[in-house]
């Protein structure tokens, strides 16, 4: 039976050194994530599958032409937020109306930046339709949310859509997990999820398909910069194709939406 590929992008300013104590520059930033993005359109255009960019106010602003290439390709454009590193209250509100400027779209998705939670009220009220900031998993110290629901269900208007876990342990399937499971293992519980599911959610970021094992400086740890790179764009390669022979189909998140309503 056909199922339903929710494949995702965090398109943000690269940030991750700021955590470790590196001085890094917004400009160094977004000159990793441009070229991590279209390494990762790369990949999509080769396989012909469509994504949903969830993109920072600053990476819409100062890459216009990346946002270009997304919808040209075909992709769908939503909002994560204005500046990754310093997150505001209001910035739901004034992402949207950056990316939309740019873009000249309409935006009807968000995810706050780092999975954070939302006011689904103040969501709906600034005009979206969907909210995939929630990351069902029991990790210490990040997610704790071992009662949160795991399938998409409907909050004060707005439609939430979860990131996938395995059903039981809630073991997350997100961007680490493909970094540093044996493919073989992440291909498996992909698989295990979507029979249990019907659909798979995940997510990754543009960074990831930089080469940071090349740049030492940036004081990276090892759990993050495995398979980083072009080794990442193999990964993203090899998880597409195999669900492409299963025969599932990759929808963008609004047409997800679009479905659960209808």
């Amino acid at each position: 039976m056909k199922k339903m590929i929710l494949l995702s992008f965090d398109t943000e300013e690269f940030d991750v050194p700021r955590e470790h104590g590196v001085d890094f520059s917004l400009e160094e930033g977004m000159a990793v994530s441009r070229e991590g993005t279209n390494r990762i359109l790369d990949v999509l255009k080769a396989n012909n599958v469509k994504a949903t960019f969830f993109c920072t106010g600053n990476f819409a602003r100062l890459a216009p032409d990346v946002m270009q290439r997304i919808m040209r390709e075909g992709h769908e454009v939503a909002c994560h937020g204005v500046d990754h590193w310093q997150p505001k209250g209001t910035d739901f509100v004034e992402s949207k109306k950056i990316v939309e400027e740019v873009t000249g779209i309409t935006v009807y998705g968000y995810r706050q930046p780092r999975m954070f939670p939302v006011i689904e009220e103040e969501i709906r009220k600034a005009g979206y339709r969907y909210n995939s900031s929630l990351n069902p998993a029991f990790i210490p110290g990040r997610y704790m949310h071992l009662t949160s629901p795991r399938r998409p269900f409907m909050k004060d208007g707005v439609l939430q859509i979860p990131a996938s876990v395995t059903p039981w342990v809630r073991f997350p399937l997100f961007w680490l997990a493909l970094h540093n499971l044996p493919q073989w293992l992440y291909h498996m519980l992909v698989k295990r999820t979507l029979n249990h599911d019907g659909h798979f959610v995940t997510y990754f970021h543009p960074w990831e398909f930089y080469d940071l094992k090349e740049h030492p400086e940036f004081k990276m740890p090892f759990i993050i910069k495995n398979h980083s790179g072009r080794q990442m764009m193999e990964r993203l390669d090899s998880l597409i194709k195999m669900l492409k022979r299963g025969g599932h189909e990759f929808i963008t998140y609004t047409d997800y939406t679009n479905r659960f309503n209808s």
